[in-house]
């Protein structure tokens, strides 16, 4: 058995490459890793690489992070500016025994001596988007950081290897030097090829606050289904965090289990995401949660359609 699930429709192409390496029996961290690439690589996803949404500084500062389910390396790296791919920074700094969480100018510092790419992911598009922003902020009484989403990703492969990967820009306008749930361990992504794997898209203070992708993962070594597991938890994170501050900000975690079988819960409406397996093609699904449950639709073509064309459309400066 062999499968791969993601956050956000913008994963599908990478999802795409993805599986064809677990097709051919290639390892799971081959397949996170060249899957979200293509997603870091993209300049019309704004929350994830090259193109990402600046800090408030006008800075694009990135997120990555990288589980091996098998051994449980990690790697991860914070803040980091100006390098192409975080997620193969990350998955080179797995290997190391120990220094597995680098941030800012450490992290750059250590992938420049490896030799990565350096690259300047500020985008002319992206300044648009950072100067709209403060007009609408100021005129409308806006929130200023609307319009960040995490690619997540969990991926099995035949030899029963799983590996989890998170990369983002981070809140959209956020403080220099912020960090989410995205990078941290437990919080934004857990692995263990014995039982699955989760990963997590939101609000990366709240995810933080429920450890939540590893009680996706303890709540399915427990015998619970991905998708039973995936529904307590966000569920239960909503809310305890409504009880006890008001609110809970957004929750959506993608899951799946060494059986390939899979789940996924959120508590906001219209979230997206991708899965394959050998059973199945790459397929964009769209979910909401009623009462509880969640419901999972496939996504139409012309919701596909609208998707591409909102990305892609031109942007002018008001």
């Amino acid at each position: 058995m062999y499968g791969m699930i993601a956050t956000w429709r913008m994963a599908f192409e990478g999802v795409t490459k993805g599986t064809e390496i677990l097709k051919h029996g290639g390892h799971a961290g081959d397949a996170i890793e060249i899957a979200i690439k293509e997603v870091e690589n993209f300049e019309f996803y704004k929350s994830v690489g090259y193109g990402g949404l600046p800090n408030e500084d006008m800075e694009v500062e990135l997120d990555a992070a990288y589980m091996d389910g098998t051994t449980f390396d990690i790697g991860a790296v914070a803040a980091i500016k100006d390098f192409a791919n975080p997620i193969s920074i990350a998955r080179r700094l797995s290997k190391e025994e120990v220094n597995n969480l680098l941030v800012g100018e450490g992290a750059e510092k250590f992938a420049h001596k490896e030799g990565f790419e350096r690259k300047n992911m500020l985008t002319e598009r992206a300044k648009i988007h950072y100067h709209n922003r403060v007009k609408e902020v100021k005129e409308l009484q806006l929130k200023p950081y609307s319009g960040h989403d995490t690619v997540g990703m969990v991926s099995l492969d035949v030899n029963e290897n799983m590996i989890a990967g998170t990369s983002t820009s981070g809140l959209f306008m956020k403080k220099k030097g912020r960090v989410g749930d995205s990078p941290i361990c437990g919080s934004g992504f857990y692995v263990d090829s014995k039982v699955g794997g989760a990963s997590a898209t939101g609000l990366g203070e709240d995810l933080i606050k429920g450890c939540i992708s590893y009680e996706i993962v303890r709540l399915m070594k427990e015998g619970h289904h991905p998708q039973e597991a995936c529904e307590i938890a966000v569920n239960n994170l909503d809310e305890e965090l409504k009880i006890r501050r008001g609110k809970a900000g957004d929750l959506s975690l993608i899951a799946m289990n060494n059986k390939g079988e899979w789940g996924v819960s959120t508590n906001i409406e219209g979230f997206s995401f991708v899965v394959a397996n050998q059973f199945q093609e790459p397929t964009v699904y769209l979910t909401k949660n009623i009462n509880g449950k969640c419901i999972h639709e496939e996504a139409s073509q012309e919701w596909l359609y609208n998707y591409m064309k909102t990305r892609t459309a031109p942007l002018v400066r008001k």
